[in-house]
């Protein structure tokens, strides 16, 4: 199959729509890898991966040694480069280490991306919407069950001075 400029550009399109959305809710949240960067990495991605796949292309068409083309190692790269990138958010204070999370969503954008570049949309849309539920409701259940622990500490500290 040729892609077409209409393939790319739709390709594009999708990996910035699901990067821009997982993207938000980190600069909702006003973590270091927000927006733009969540929609620069997903659309790095994808360009990557459809990069690989015109070369991949042209190769099979216009040679005869094809079989030495492999866009998986484009892929292994991409994932390679955006831990680097991911390893760069994450900073640890006075004993604190933040921005693992950030790391995370960097590196799963970067999946969506490469989904969204091979054509995959519903797998590109199935894991920025699964992205999303981690980062959005999983946080909130979290926050739930924290509190609960911080009562029930509470509750057991005010039975021991009695």
């Amino acid at each position: 199959m040729d892609l077409t400029t209409l393939d790319l550009a739709s390709r594009l399109g999708v990996a910035l729509l699901f990067g821009a959305l997982v993207g938000w809710d980190r600069e909702h949240k006003d973590r270091p890898a927000g927006l733009r960067t969540n929609m620069l990495v997903a659309l790095g991605a994808c360009g990557f991966t459809l990069a690989a796949m015109l070369i991949m292309q042209d190769y099979m068409v216009n040679r005869e040694d094809a079989l030495g083309i492999d866009p998986a190692k484009i892929i292994a790269g991409i994932v390679g480069g955006i831990g680097f990138l991911g390893a760069g958010t994450i900073i640890q204070s006075r004993g604190h280490v933040k921005g693992v999370t950030t790391a995370a969503t960097l590196w799963v954008n970067a999946a969506v991306g490469i989904a969204a570049g091979a054509g995959y949309f519903m797998l590109a849309g199935l894991l920025a919407a699964a992205t999303l539920f981690t980062l959005v409701v999983v946080r909130v259940i979290e926050g739930k069950a924290k509190h609960s622990e911080k009562s029930e500490n509470l509750q057991g500290q005010d039975r021991s001075q009695r």
